[in-house]
């Protein structure tokens, strides 16, 4: 009788614990794969790709044209006097100096827009993953970046795109 109970108590003691570790399993996210597979990641990075590439031709076109001013001068140099040849050495380097700030802000203000993108999308994941969580019954997520190794049934990227996709079409750019 006594070995019954011991029986019963130790069954129902693994039971206990056997449905509390399932259900404190952690999945796991790739983060990454999310920001660039989901449809508004993508739109977001063709938008700041473009963004950078047409910045990156304005700055050529100035710097060619700043180039062709350091040669003009250079050329003229015997033919001016030198008070002039350093007074428009110094407004060149003035322009320089201009154009360089002007592409720091705009490669600044690039970086700020995918610094927004990725906080905007990340917070409209969030309630997105919340409630798989409640509907799945998960208590735990995790970043795939934390985990060493890990069973791939318990990665849940691709249902979350899935949903994101569904609920977020594109980000506000600007």
């Amino acid at each position: 009788m006594k070995f019954l109970k011991l029986l019963l108590a130790t069954t129902v003691i693994n039971l206990t614990l056997a449905s509390a570790l399932y259900a404190g399993t952690p999945h796991f996210i790739d983060f990454s794969k999310v920001l660039n597979q989901s449809e508004a990641g993508k739109k977001a990075q063709t938008f700041l790709k473009k963004k950078y590439e047409n910045d990156l031709k304005k700055f050529s076109v100035q710097e060619k044209n700043l180039r062709e001013k350091e040669k003009k001068l250079i050329s003229q140099k015997k033919m001016i006097t030198s008070e002039e040849y350093q007074n428009k050495i110094r407004d060149l380097r003035t322009e320089v100096a201009k154009y360089q700030e002007s592409k720091k802000k705009s490669l600044q203000k690039i970086a700020k827009l995918r610094t927004e993108a990725k906080t905007e999308l990340l917070k409209s994941l969030n309630p997105i993953i919340k409630k798989y969580m409640e509907d799945n019954k998960i208590r735990i997520v995790l970043d795939k970046k934390s985990i060493l190794l890990g069973d791939t049934n318990l990665e849940i990227t691709s249902q979350v795109i899935t949903i994101l996709n569904k609920e977020v079409k594109s980000l506000n750019l600007k």
